[in-house]
């Protein structure tokens, strides 16, 4: 089963541009866990222009699924989720001012970075998750940092899906299957939606979890968070 993991950001988005706490984000986190969602992803930045460190604190004693808190993991970053402690974090290596996570680490230059990091999320009992491409030659360091699993970035599966479903999805394939050989748990985000991702699911072997905000959160303002987290599900069944 793929679990879907839902990313609240621009729900945090919308709430920040007054000021308030309209919408509620943690009542907005307990309506798509009501909804079907099998966890809540967030990605604070330390400008906090969407997702403030309070609200990870808040969501943390709030979820009944699975917290998934991904970002670079800069000093403040690692004091809030070692304080937090969610159930996965999602190592991204964008820098801070990034608009949106555009690329995979680089595991052979940042290995043993990378690996004191993990060690450490570890030993705090997290679930660890590195952001990653389909370059093959990447995923021996990544195993080697002691990861749990890696994420694949899917922005370039879905900019070629509609010309190419086949060639799109076949570097995702093969990579999933090179994770498995390794001992780690694939899951994947970026630019999924209700449109590519069944046949991902479809052709992606050892698929574990997706995470999406973007293109579910607008779909949400058409049709209603309840029939689009429940539209996902039916992609992923």
């Amino acid at each position: 089963m793929t679990k879907l993991s839902v990313n609240i950001n621009k729900i945090a988005l919308i709430r920040n541009a007054r000021g308030a706490n309209v919408p509620d984000l943690v009542l907005a986190a307990a309506n798509c866990e009501r909804f079907g969602a099998q966890g809540i992803t967030v990605h604070p930045r330390p400008d906090e222009r969407h997702i403030t460190y309070q609200d990870v604190r808040d969501l943390k004693t709030s979820v009944q699924t699975e917290l998934n808190v991904e970002g670079y993991p800069t000093e403040s970053f690692m004091k809030l989720v070692l304080e937090t402690k969610p159930h996965q974090v999602t190592l991204v290596p964008d820098a801070p001012e990034a608009l949106t996570s555009n690329a995979g680490w680089n595991t052979k230059i940042h290995q043993s970075f990378l690996g004191e990091i993990v060690s450490e999320l570890k030993l705090a009992g997290i679930r660890t998750s590195i952001f990653i491409d389909t370059d093959l030659s990447m995923y021996e360091a990544a195993a080697k940092t002691g990861t749990d699993r890696i994420e694949l970035y899917t922005e370039s599966y879905a900019k070629h899906y509609l010309k190419n479903p086949a060639g799109a999805v076949k570097p995702y394939a093969d990579a999933a299957l090179l994770a498995d050989s390794l001992s780690l748990g694939v899951n994947a985000g970026h630019d999924l939606d209700d449109v590519n991702l069944k046949y991902f699911k479809q052709n992606v072997p050892y698929l574990q979890e997706v995470s999406i905000g973007h293109a579910l959160i607008s779909t949400a303002l058409y049709l209603g968070l309840e029939n689009t987290i429940q539209r996902y599900l039916l992609q992923l069944a």
